[in-house]
């Protein structure tokens, strides 16, 4: 491009655009970024959670391409030119446990319905309106799936619309409701450009899409950014959501100096606590591990500690040991992939994650991509492989379930904290 940068503007969520420990990221960001550096260009990122704006600020060309998770409905492409689909979302309706389940959208006439404003939902809803007029709801402006549910939750509205990609990543975060009715299903999630444009960028845009998917890049993102959350269980996200409000508090400042002075992200180290311990700091094993960190006598004395069940000691060797382990990865190995075989390593040892490194590439795969990686760990307990390696057999399948966790755990905590930071777990109707 003659500027040298392609300008995406999207929405701010756990779908589409946000910050972890490793900086901007996302399924929408990573797959932008792709692009640009296919280009050669920097991108530059524009975040809006105004539909509306999104789509004019296409039209008059502040914005190169939106990824914002959008989906290709027919009264958008009057006006947008959608790219091929990258993926593809359920419309659902979310609920109280307490509320009525639907049978059909019907059903919703006589209750309080609300949805972003100029989303794809409220086209559906206006087209049941057609056989239902008595349905009615109310479009919110700038609502993110976040503010709509806390509405739900706190009865302020009986049913809201989501999409079941962020569903799935937040549903954790709210015991208390369910999206059991389906609206649609295989809705397209595509770029958006402006149709007057010249076609060059979005014939570039459809190559790459396009060998995206072919090459399996597509599929890799949507492994990364929701693999690790198809396992889902009511009450371990009740006990999580009272642990976060009743536990971490107390420790929070001890996760984030032992984070600083180790170079972590605190809510990755509070990660690892919660999956060890549940943040008790009297939790001990049958094996005779104990504390916050669930330490050995051997790594409490490796790192100089001398009490296991003291909060800020636990905290701190806690961290400096997963540092160490962290170290020993290969700094080519690029993030995120390096800090989860960390953990992998953490948990079964740096050994066997290299025997599962070297299967990986004698199968063909990337020995320095996580999602290659725990793919071989499982087989690892079987001895037609692990006679062939150099550590033998080892439980491979539960570090890919202890790092499958704490990714969960992290997630929840990002995303509950950027809720918190940007005011984003309330909106008021009108």
């Amino acid at each position: 491009m003659d500027r040298g940068e392609l300008v995406v503007i999207t929405r701010p969520s756990n779908t589409t655009y946000y910050e972890d420990q490793h900086g901007e990221t996302g399924m929408e960001f990573e797959l932008a970024k792709g692009f640009a550096d296919s280009l050669g260009v920097k991108l530059k990122v524009l975040e809006s959670d105004d539909l509306s704006y999104i789509r004019y600020a296409i039209r008059k060309g502040t914005a190169d391409i939106a990824a914002a998770g959008l989906v290709v409905t027919p009264e958008r492409t009057e006006s947008l030119r959608f790219s091929t689909p990258y993926q593809q979302v359920d419309s659902l309706v979310a609920r109280r446990l307490d509320s009525p389940r639907l049978r059909d959208l019907a059903d919703l006439a006589g209750h309080t319905v609300a949805v972003p404003a100029g989303s794809s939902h409220a086209e559906m809803l206006i087209q049941a309106q057609l056989e239902t007029p008595e349905l009615e709801f109310i479009e919110v402006e700038d609502a993110t799936p976040e503010q709509l549910l806390a509405l739900v939750e706190d009865g302020e509205v009986d049913y809201t619309l989501i999409h079941s990609n962020s569903y799935a990543l937040q549903r954790a975060l709210w015991p208390d409701l369910i999206a059991d009715y389906t609206v649609a299903t295989d809705m397209p999630l595509a770029w958006a450009f402006n149709p007057k444009d010249d076609k060059s960028l979005y014939l570039a845009a459809q190559r790459f899409l396009t060998q995206a998917k072919a090459d399996g890049t597509t599929a890799k993102l949507e492994d990364r950014f929701y693999g690790h959350v198809e396992y889902f269980n009511l009450y371990a996200a009740r006990s999580f959501m009272r642990h976060l409000e009743e536990r971490l508090p107390r420790y929070e400042e001890l996760f984030r100096s032992a984070a600083d002075d180790n170079e972590f992200d605190w809510r990755l180290l509070a990660a690892v606590a919660y999956q060890e311990s549940l943040w008790d700091p009297g939790a001990i094993s049958p094996t005779g591990v104990k504390g916050l960190m669930m330490l050995t006598n051997d790594t409490a004395r490796q790192m100089g500690i001398s009490d296991r069940t003291d909060p800020e000691q636990s905290i701190r060797a806690g961290a400096a040991y997963l540092r160490r382990v962290h170290a020993k990865i290969p700094d080519r190995i690029p993030e995120p992939s390096r800090t989860w075989m960390a953990l992998a390593s953490y948990n079964v040892g740096f050994g066997h994650l290299e025997d599962a490194r070297v299967l990986t590439q004698r199968q063909g795969g990337d020995p320095d991509n996580w999602q290659d990686v725990k793919q071989r760990l499982p087989m690892l307990a079987k001895p037609a492989y692990a006679e062939q390696l150099k550590y033998g057999t080892a439980r491979g399948g539960q570090a890919v379930v202890y790092v499958r966790h704490i990714r969960r755990y992290y997630d929840l905590l990002v995303w509950a904290e950027n809720s918190r930071r940007r005011d984003d777990t309330r909106v008021a109707l009108h």
